[in-house]
């Protein structure tokens, strides 16, 4: 093995250095946490960040995460809030305001107005005894012993500390408001969560003309024309009444051909495999693509209750929409 050098030796001090920050800031989790879970709870409207410097950007990630959690919050920065965006906080909210000093004068002078306002104050600092704590309705404690940085100044295991217990207090929330997948989806419709728990079989299906369907006296030449110009590598077989009664796939082309089938002279009622497996139009289609797996079959047809045929889909449908 190759020796360590200085810059791993580093790195690896700096991560041991900010894990155990984070674990004893763990045993410090106490009434104050509670307390602030139960503010933001009460709070009929937003929970309003602000922050200076590092701390600002640590407050933009708390802020993003307690929205996408069920939490509605946004970012506020307090240089800008002294200049017209204190207009953005009102007295149902509650401000979360975050400073490892306590003493951040552009957060300082925004106190005694929020505190006029009726606005109630979580402060999250890394001094108990300082003029942020004292005038915060809970205190949310994230001191650290030294910073990673050698010279124990640029903001690094604070930072992180800060970042955490944000974290713990989001997460607080989201068991507590019983937050599911499905709330985090509808606040993720792009990602890839969201394209599993908010897209169904109907989102993706073909639909109308572009269904591949021949009728049960059609002959397998005529099965395999509308195969070819769907192109979905299935057709569905339909009874007179439009219900589905067999498929016929590429698979089931292979299988046909190694018997020495006579494919411009044989009927698709002799060949088609009956009573396929279909689904739903409302079901998901991340539950459709395990279905699939499980089956080992890249395509389905999409039914209605009477069994007619609503649509269809394969494997590259799902791909294409995410879903895989």
């Amino acid at each position: 093995m190759t020796p360590s050098t200085p810059f791993e030796q580093l790195g690896r001090e700096v991560i041991v250095l900010e894990a155990e920050a984070l674990q004893t800031l763990a045993r410090r989790i106490d009434g104050q946490f509670a307390e602030a879970c139960r503010l933001i709870l009460a709070c009929h409207g937003r929970v309003i960040v602000i922050g200076m410097g590092k701390s600002g950007h640590i407050g933009g990630k708390i802020a993003a995460t307690l929205a996408s959690t069920g939490t509605p919050a946004f970012f506020v920065h307090p240089g800008e809030a002294s200049h017209g965006d204190l207009g953005m906080i009102t007295p149902p909210d509650v401000v979360l305001a975050i400073s490892n000093s306590g003493e951040t004068e552009e957060i300082l002078t925004l106190l005694p107005i929020i505190k006029r306002m009726g606005v109630k104050l979580i402060g999250l600092t890394g001094k108990l005894e300082s003029s942020l704590a004292r005038q915060s309705d809970a205190v949310l404690y994230a001191g650290v012993e030294k910073e990673a940085c050698p010279h124990n100044l640029a903001p690094t295991a604070s930072t992180t500390a800060a970042l955490a217990v944000g974290d713990a207090l989001a997460v607080a929330l989201l068991k507590s408001r019983g937050f599911t997948p499905e709330d985090f989806a509808r606040a993720h419709p792009a990602g890839s969560l969201g394209r599993r728990l908010l897209l169904y079989v109907g989102d993706v299906m073909h639909t109308g003309a572009a269904i591949p369907k021949v009728t049960e006296d059609a002959s397998l030449r005529e099965a395999l024309l509308e195969m070819t110009g769907k192109g979905l590598g299935m057709t569905g077989v339909l009874d007179r009444d439009g219900r589905l009664v067999g498929i016929f796939t590429d698979g089931d082309l292979r299988r046909v051909l190694n018997r020495g089938v006579d494919v411009y002279r044989a009927a698709i009622a002799e060949v088609m495999t009956r009573n396929p497996k279909t689904t739903r139009a409302d079901r998901l289609a991340a539950e459709t693509v395990q279905l699939m797996r499980s089956l080992k079959i890249n395509g389905l047809f999409v039914v209605d209750e009477d069994n007619r045929v609503l649509g269809a889909l394969n494997m590259h449908d799902l791909f294409r929409a995410g879903v895989i």
